[in-house]
């Protein structure tokens, strides 16, 4: 097994690519900032530090907390803002 490592929008975010019991995953940083992010495949994404307010849908963004998470469809953009630092774990599948 090898770790995949990805960098996004200037290096502002982060990840390392793993296999985990729950399958596919990344493990990642995001930098204070605004970011979009497109799926290709359904995806459930879990805030391990911080804070930050994701927009899903057409109502609006919604705040998530350490601990929580929300999923997201494949083959659709979502919108992040994230005031402070924060980390994440996302599951693939």
């Amino acid at each position: 097994m090898s770790i995949s490592h990805n960098t996004y929008f200037e290096g502002n975010v982060q990840s390392l690519g793993l296999d985990t019991s729950e399958g596919k995953a990344t493990l990642g940083v995001m930098k204070k900032g605004a970011y979009t992010f497109s799926t290709s495949s359904p995806e459930k994404m879990k805030v391990l530090s911080g804070s930050l307010e994701a927009k899903l849908d057409d109502s609006g963004f919604q705040t998530y907390n350490e601990q929580e998470e929300f999923t997201v469809a494949a083959g659709v953009s979502f919108d992040v803002k994230c005031g402070t630092d924060v980390a994440y774990i996302c599951y693939y599948g």
